[in-house]
């Protein structure tokens, strides 16, 4: 493939719920373009986007991937995006690079979820964006409600650029009513015909709305529309693509991109309508020396800069970085600066990726994307710039993922090996995160879903050779004491030669702080030099308490009195005596389970309120609060306990159809309720028998 100028290049991500088509578009554009000889299935598994073995055998997306192809002396890169909820963070990567969005909706479903959330993103990024109604060649399609419900839902910038032609019920192709012209499916191609006389008055009605958007774009184009003139094809043009890249027209077109019809005319509106990296404007940045804004444009003297958008990590090829040329442009052997990292990195032959396969290439211009491999420092969001002008571009933002499961491995041994595969295979999605509970003992995977972590257990397996199980995290409690105690602490042996002998009196009463030690010791009844091993012995039983073994939090231990013996006092004699001593107060002193508490913010739209506010309560959740959002949804604020939130993930997709979500942190410890207290001591003890 050649180099193209940014004026000649597009960028586009395809968005959608999961099973509307967006692979199916890729295939039918390389069956367009000639490079390939048929067009794929996802379900049969043998698509160019969907190569990786767990896409293959889950027969969907779970990957972003590119797919650049050549049309009409133009390159467009399809940046292929999974449909499913559990792979956000690749259409969020994808969205940072991409210039302008197809969101591909199903024919016979109309707008689901992944539609929903896909307009959502445009609008928030302010990206121009496509429909695509897919699939209309199944019998219950219906595209004049889609139609309907789409500008019933987003608005009147939702612009039908298309009509579908049928035959005999037959979806055989589509009129254009831009240019006016209908395109017809004959079996092999799309070919040119005259308007079918049953849809020239449609076509007019549907052409004038265009023509009213066209004037509107400019003043000069408003007073020709007025006086009556008709525009030119390229005043047409030039207006339906100011409209379209100000994001003021959202056209609507049709096909069923399995039998290749309307995918020319796809191929076709991106050229002319959407914008290449040249019509967006200067990237901003800031120069990490001097914490100054700089700006980036596409100009040929511009220093180099890129920005890492994805990492494919393979154990067998290494570490492939995609990245898309900001400025400047990238050429073999450069050596350049990671401003993140600020490391030098070495890039070595830049390549095109198609799916998997690699095409090389000498040099990479400024507004397109390629792919570098093995660089030691870099990752995913990660800038790298021209050694001699740094500059730092802001990163992506994943949303933050919302599900907990610990990971055991099967075989013993094995937790360095679930380690190092879990650090690969965060660079390769950051939208997920692991931690070590030192605490707990456990390893927590975060993700975004059920699915998402279960791909993630799959490809430790598949990858690196390491077999897990999934298991509920386990809950951080805490122990306290409520009451008082006075207690002795008395360590006495004897056993031939040096004894052994120490005695603590310990007062223990509740703290403010974690833990707090005084002594209050007249007449030397415990020695001075013995007092800090008395707080040691104390510090030391901090880690197991006396109702479950959780740690004890929010006690004060005052040594007031005791006794000591000339020859067998030790160290150690009054650790002992300080460790007897706090068994026995904290049993005396009312101890009780403290649990953690977080506060939770759940976004929803309107109509699940009472569902998710009821469900909360049965969580033993506190509603603090309800705030109305400018989306006009509204975010639940309530305070829950830790332990009936680690899978709330999978019920609130399943309460909200997947259009609610939630954040979480961590406020505090509060008490445990004396039925669920008694519960956990139970399985506490029972785990440790």
């Amino acid at each position: 493939m050649k180099k193209y100028e940014a004026d000649r290049i597009r960028n586009i991500a395809l968005l959608g719920h999961g099973g509307s088509g967006k692979t199916s578009i890729t295939e039918a554009a390389l069956f367009t373009t000639k490079v390939t000889t048929r067009i794929g299935k996802t379900e049969d598994g043998n698509t160019v986007s969907d190569f990786d073995k767990e896409e293959m055998a889950r027969k969907i997306s779970i990957s972003t991937s590119i797919i650049p192809i050549e049309w009409n002396g133009y390159k467009i890169n399809f940046i292929d995006t999974p449909g499913y909820f559990d792979f956000i963070g690749e259409v969020q990567s994808a969205i940072k690079v991409a210039g302008g969005m197809v969101i591909t909706v199903d024919a016979t479903s109309g707008i689901e979820v992944g539609t929903e959330k896909a307009w959502a993103f445009a609008m928030d990024k302010k990206i121009p964006t496509f429909i695509f109604v897919n699939k209309m060649d199944r019998e219950n399609a219906d595209f004049q409600k889609v139609l309907n419900d789409l500008r019933e839902k987003f608005g009147k910038k939702i612009a039908p650029f298309q009509i579908p032609m049928a035959d005999g019920g037959n979806f055989i192709g589509n009129v254009n009513i831009a240019k006016m012209i209908a395109r017809e499916y004959n079996g092999k191609e799309c070919v040119d015909k005259p308007i079918p006389q049953g849809l020239i008055e449609e076509s007019n009605s549907i052409r004038e709305l265009l023509m009213e958007s066209v004037a509107e774009s400019d003043e000069e184009l408003m007073e020709k529309y007025f006086s009556g003139e008709q525009f030119t094809e390229e005043e047409i043009q030039v207006g339906l693509r100011k409209g379209i890249i100000a994001g003021d027209i959202v056209p609507v077109i049709c096909g069923c991109s399995i039998k290749n019809i309307g995918t020319q005319t796809l191929l076709n509106m991106i050229v002319d309508y959407s914008p290449s990296p040249k019509d967006m404007p200067a990237k901003k940045g800031v120069n990490p020396e001097n914490d100054k804004e700089e700006e980036r444009t596409l100009e040929a003297n511009q220093p180099f800069s890129a920005q890492v958008f994805k990492t494919i990590v393979d154990p067998y090829v290494g570490k492939i970085s995609l990245l898309k040329i900001i400025s400047g442009k990238l050429t073999s052997d450069m050596e350049v600066l990671n401003a993140n990292k600020d490391e030098k990195e070495r890039l070595g032959n830049p390549f095109l990726l198609r799916g998997k396969t690699q095409m090389e290439i000498s040099e990479v211009m400024a507004g397109d994307i390629a792919a570098v491999a093995k660089l030691q420092h870099t990752n995913t969001g990660d800038t790298l710039c021209d050694l001699n002008a740094p500059i730092l571009y802001s990163g992506i933002e994943f949303i933050e993922p919302q599900l907990c499961l610990a990971v055991e491995p099967k075989a013993k041994g094995d937790e360095e090996k679930i380690s190092s595969g879990l650090n690969k295979l965060v660079e390769e999605d950051p939208s997920f995160s692991y931690e070590r509970n030192q605490e707990t003992k456990q390893t927590v995977i975060k993700g975004q879903g059920e699915l998402h972590i279960k791909v993630i257990t799959s490809k430790l397996k598949n990858k690196f050779g390491t077999e897990v199980e999934l298991d509920d995290v386990i809950v951080p409690y805490r122990e306290t004491i409520r009451g008082k105690s006075d207690v002795q602490g008395k360590h006495k042996k004897q056993s031939g030669g040096h004894g052994q002998y120490g005695d603590v009196k310990i007062k223990f009463e509740p703290s403010q702080q974690d833990f707090e030690f005084t002594e209050e010791i007249f007449g030397g009844s415990v020695p001075k030099a013995y007092i800090p091993a008395v707080e040691k012995g104390l510090r030391e039983c901090l880690d197991s308490g006396p109702l479950a073994g959780y740690p004890v939090v929010n006690i004060k231990a005052t040594l007031y009195d005791g006794s000591y013996h000339d020859v067998d006092s030790s160290e150690m004699a009054f650790k002992i005596a300080a460790s007897l001593a706090f068994k026995k107060g904290l049993e005396m002193a009312k101890p009780v389970l403290l649990e953690p508490i977080v506060q939770v913010k759940v976004l929803v739209p309107e109509d699940y309120m009472g569902d998710i506010m009821g469900d909360l309560n049965k969580r033993r959740g506190r509603i603090m609060g309800m705030e109305p959002q400018n989306s006009g949804e509204q975010m639940v604020i309530a305070e829950v306990p830790q332990s009936e939130m680690f899978k709330y993930a999978i019920d609130l997709r399943s309460m909200t159809q997947a259009r609610g979500s939630f954040t979480m942190e961590f406020i505090r410890y509060e008490e445990v309720p004396q039925s669920i207290s008694e519960k956990v001591v139970e399985a506490a003890k029972a785990a440790k028998e």
